[in-house]
Parts: structure tokens; C-alpha cells; sequence
């Protein structure tokens, strides 16, 4: 079972990854123009926070869950197709399909995390820590076979490819049990707000949300950051280096969190104190030259923040009421995502300080997120989802 959600996630996930990557190869290839491929990554991006309520009501109103799931990835894969054609001949209809997947992407992110409680209920702490393990995975993978299939195909079949791993996707969800729903009243009203509603009521929920929202706002920023170091340091391929590096290290931080009983008893607090640590290694890389040195504290940063990641998970699925479970996943990997879309942004603005003050910066951003969680964290004593 789980290996059957992991293949539906893994494929996805990479999808949208290396879309980021793609759109900008085939902007170049057909306009010339890089600034191009950055707004058409944002109409992609951008939208994930604003749909997320839409898609997770969705998800939570209809008794059949599986035809949404199957048509959501099946239109985030024409959509990248259709983008492919018609990138630099007609762009605003290409934007607008990106947008279009933008609106559906949230039930190929948190959507699916939020069917692992239902999936396999008697080992939740092993599925979110693989489930987190997605993401590094698709870090990694995504990119490389958006640059493998524009190098092999061209630049438009980078696309094509990547929405063909969502159909592979798809077919993975066809295969999960997910029978239908008795009917219920309370599920056929849900609005889309209602998740929006359960994050300011359930405080430990709240805490987390605004944390990895701040957290993100920084490490959105890294991509930039990394090809800063690289150019500063007259070594071009350190951008693709460190990235991997930083994916490599939360995929090893991914399973020592199976060791990790802390994350079982205090989700909360380990995704706080995990968030705060990751300013160590990201500000001393503002200060140690050498390539192998920064390599390591950038994998450092990655295997820190996979407890951050596991941990959400294990505060979303204990404080989200059935009603709106869906929608509290949407709404907070949406959260994330626009995040670090618009952390992104703000740092390619700031290039030309050098990477020093980028890293710095990031690095303090990771502080002011643990920080601002700890003063919503409840910390007295009581049931979760108290307060």
C-alpha cells in the first residue's frame, strides 16, 4: 500500500519540481529570455496558496475522492503539455494553463498526505517520514530529468516528459483503496475557509503553520543563494552541487527521523528547535570558504530539516478535524510553497550583495520562524489540539 501511495507521490512531486526547471529551459529556448521563465514559474507557483482552500473542500466534500485525485493530476499533466506548445507563441495561454496547475497542485502535495491517515492508520510515523523522503527525492530527481530531457528531446519535450511521471502518477492512485464516504451532512457543507478557521482555533496547528511558513520564506531563497557562492566563487557547477548536497542530507535526516521518539511525543517542539538549529550551519556557510566545507553544511541544513517536515506532518494529522483534513494539508503545504515562490523572488533582487548577506539572512529567517512559533505554541500542559 505504501509503496503504491509513494510511487503516486514520488512521480508527482518530481513533476512539479522540475517544471520549475523545464519552463525556463523551453522560455530560453524559444524567447531568449530567463526573466520570462521566472514569471511563468510564478504563474505556476504563485496560485498554490490561493486555490489550496478550493482543492482541500473539495477533497473534503466529495463521497469519491479517487475521480478527483485522478482528474486533478490528469489536468496538471495536459496543462504542462499544453504550456510546452505554447510557450513564446503564445504565452499568456501558456501562463494561464500553468495557472491552472498551480490550481490543482495542492492535492498532489499535501492532498496526498493527507489520505496517508486512512491509507496505513498502523504506521503513520514510518509513512510520514517516507512521505517526507518524497520531497527530497523529487528534489533531486525532478530537475535532472527536466535537463536529461531537454538535452535528449529538446527544451518544449522537457514538459511533455514531466507530465507523462504525473499520468504515471495517476495510475498509482487509481490503485489505492479509498472506497467511498458515508454520506454526511457536516462534509457536504464544508466551505473552503474552514481549514483557514481550524488554523487560528487549534493553536498548536497555528504554531506550526506560521513557522515552516516563515522557515520557507528563507530556504526559498537558497536555490539563489547557491547560484550566488557559485558565481562569486568562479565555479559554476557549485549551484547543482550544493542543491544536491542540501537534497541528500534530508533524504539521510529523512530516515534517522525513524529513530526519533521525540517526534512521536512532541511533534510541535522538535519542528520548532529543528527550524531555529538550521541557522547554525546556514550562517557559518556566510563564513567558510572551500567547496567540500560548504557541502557539508549545506547537507547539514538538509538532514535538519527533515524532522521539521516529519514533524508537521505528525502535528497536521493529530489537530485536523475529519471535516477539513484535507484542506488543512492544501492550505499548509500551499502556505509553504507560496513562501518560498515569493522568498525566491525577493532574492533574486538581491543578488548583487553576494551570497554572504543572502545566507545570512536565510539563516536568520529560520530564527524569526522557530521564534514566532514558540510565542503561539500552548506549552501548558493539556490534550493536543487544546487550545
Amino acid at each position: 500500500m505504501l509503496a503504491r501511495y509513494l510511487a503516486a507521490a514520488v512521480t508527482a512531486r518530481l513533476a512539479d519540481e522540475g517544471a520549475r526547471v523545464a519552463i525556463v529551459l523551453v522560455a530560453l529556448d524559444r524567447t531568449g529570455r530567463a526573466s520570462l521563465g521566472g514569471l511563468l514559474i510564478a504563474a505556476l507557483m504563485v496560485p498554490h496558496v490561493a486555490a489550496a482552500p478550493l482543492a482541500g473542500a473539495a477533497a473534503d466534500g466529495v463521497r469519491h475522492r479517487k475521480p478527483l485525485y485522478v482528474l486533478a493530476f490528469a489536468t496538471y499533466a495536459l496543462s504542462l503539455a499544453g504550456a510546452a506548445a505554447l510557450i513564446g507563441r503564445f504565452t499568456a495561454a501558456a501562463a494561464a494553463l500553468l495557472v491552472v496547475a498551480g490550481c490543482v497542485a495542492p492535492l498532489l502535495l499535501g492532498g496526498l498526505s493527507s489520505l496517508l491517515g486512512e491509507l496505513v492508520p498502523g504506521c503513520l510515523p514510518r509513512a510520514f517520514v517516507l512521505d517526507s523522503a518524497s520531497y527530497g527525492i523529487a528534489g533531486i530527481v525532478g530537475p535532472a530529468v527536466a535537463a536529461v530531457a531537454a538535452g535528449a528531446f529538446g527544451a518544449s519535450w522537457s514538459l511533455v516528459v514531466l507530465g507523462l511521471c504525473v499520468i504515471a502518477g495517476a495510475l498509482a492512485v487509481v490503485t489505492l483503496p479509498l472506497p467511498a464516504r458515508a454520506r454526511d451532512r457536516r462534509r457536504s457543507r464544508a466551505v473552503p475557509l474552514g481549514g483557514v478557521a481550524v488554523l487560528v482555533r487549534r493553536r498548536r496547528l497555528g504554531a506550526v503553520t506560521v513557522a515552516s511558513g516563515i522557515s520557507q520564506l528563507g530556504l526559498g531563497a537558497l536555490p539563489i543563494a547557491a547560484a550566488s557562492v557559485a558565481t562569486h566563487t568562479h565555479q559554476p557547477a557549485l549551484t547543482g552541487l550544493i542543491m544536491s548536497a542540501t537534497a541528500g542530507g534530508g533524504l539521510a535526516g529523512a530516515l534517522l527521523c525513524l529513530r526519533l521518539r521525540a517526534l512521536r511525543r512532541h511533534p510541535e517542539r522538535v519542528l520548532l528547535i529543528c527550524t531555529g538549529a538550521m541557522a547554525a550551519p546556514l550562517l557559518l556557510t556566510a563564513t567558510l570558504p572551500g567547496r567540500w566545507p560548504l557541502l557539508l553544511l549545506f547537507a547539514l541544513t538538509g538532514l535538519i530539516s527533515s524532522p521539521v517536515i516529519v514533524a508537521l506532518f505528525a502535528v497536521r494529522d493529530r489537530e485536523a478535524p475529519p471535516p477539513v483534513r484535507t484542506q488543512v494539508f492544501t492550505l499548509g503545504a500551499g502556505i509553504k510553497v507560496t513562501a518560498a515562490a515569493g522568498g525566491a523572488a525577493v532574492a533574486g533582487l538581491a543578488t548583487s550583495h553576494g551570497p554572504a548577506p543572502l545566507l545570512t539572512v536565510i539563516a536568520a529567517g529560520q530564527l524569526i520562524a522557530a521564534g514566532a512559533g514558540a510565542l503561539l505554541l500552548p506549552f501548558r500542559r493539556g490534550t493536543p489540539g487544546a487550545g
